[in-house]
């Protein structure tokens, strides 16, 4: 059976989306995945992203698969580029401008703005480390500016799940970071059960910030919705920045806002179509 697919991505956070409307079951396996994602032999991407039908009186259902064959439980970049397809299979039938997401990490709000970008709630970040899933404190305490030794080096972290878990430490230099090398090294790192997403982050001013990530699964990526999301909520509760701030990736800038009002996270970023095909 050929399958149609859509390749969007998120400010170089590519995504393979496939229509799973028809289908609770994702239409492409782990390992088809895989090979899917590969960049020399696959179409390439970071994940393949699957549109099923709603759950829970939500409108539809995301799934992801990495390029690593591992199920994330959200992505940020990824959950925009679903907004994106949404728009373009619902075609004139569209009556609306905002998705109710059900994904492994939570209901996510993603809404289709008028200048073509997309405003995602994210929800209330959760900080207890049980939430995380991290060791690095008692389950029922937050993880803020804690010390974690990697790489026989001692950096402070701040833990924070954004739907899926994130840990962030300040650098005077995200330039300076060998992330091909360290990144593997807190992803694995036993204070993490589940593994980790890593994000290095650079304030240039406290409305301005230089992020890298080292993705779980995925690797480095030039962009990560939920890292930059857990990135500035990070940034507020060590100090060093404002709740509304540009966090800078390598694939461009994403607007991100921590209510005061509703204590929810905002997210204001691109989800652009590049091509479609047939597998």
């Amino acid at each position: 059976m050929a399958i149609e697919f859509t390749k969007y991505h998120g400010l170089g956070n590519d995504f393979i989306l496939i229509d799973n409307r028809s289908s609770s079951v994702p239409l492409v396996t782990p390992e088809q995945a895989i090979k899917l994602c590969d960049r020399h032999f696959g179409i390439g991407a970071d994940g393949v992203i699957f549109a099923l039908p709603g759950e829970n009186d939500t409108d539809y259902t995301m799934r992801i698969f990495n390029s690593d064959g591992s199920e994330p439980e959200m992505c940020g970049n990824g959950i925009r580029c679903l907004a994106g397809f949404l728009a373009d299979l619902e075609g004139e039938s569209r009556n609306k401008d905002s998705y109710r997401i059900h994904t492994l990490g939570g209901v996510m709000t993603p809404q289709l703005l008028s200048d073509g970008l997309v405003k995602v709630d994210m929800g209330l970040p959760r900080l207890l480390a049980s939430e995380i899933p991290t060791n690095l404190a008692p389950a029922q305490e937050k993880v803020i500016s804690q010390p974690l030794e990697v790489a026989g080096q001692t950096w402070e972290v701040t833990c924070v799940n954004m739907g899926n878990p994130h840990c962030i430490t300040f650098v005077e230099d995200v330039s300076a970071i060998e992330l091909e090398t360290i990144g593997p090294k807190f992803e694995h790192h036993p204070a993490f059960p589940q593994r980790i997403n890593t994000e290095f982050i650079q304030v240039v001013r406290r409305d301005y910030l230089k992020m890298r990530v080292w993705e779980r699964g995925a690797g480095i990526t030039l962009a990560c919705g939920t890292g930059a999301c857990a990135s500035l909520v990070a940034g507020v509760l060590t100090g060093k920045c404002d709740r509304t701030a540009t966090i800078e990736l390598p694939g461009g800038p994403l607007q991100i806002e921590w209510s005061e009002v509703d204590q929810r996270v905002y997210m204001t970023g691109p989800a652009e179509r590049v091509f479609t095909g047939k597998l």
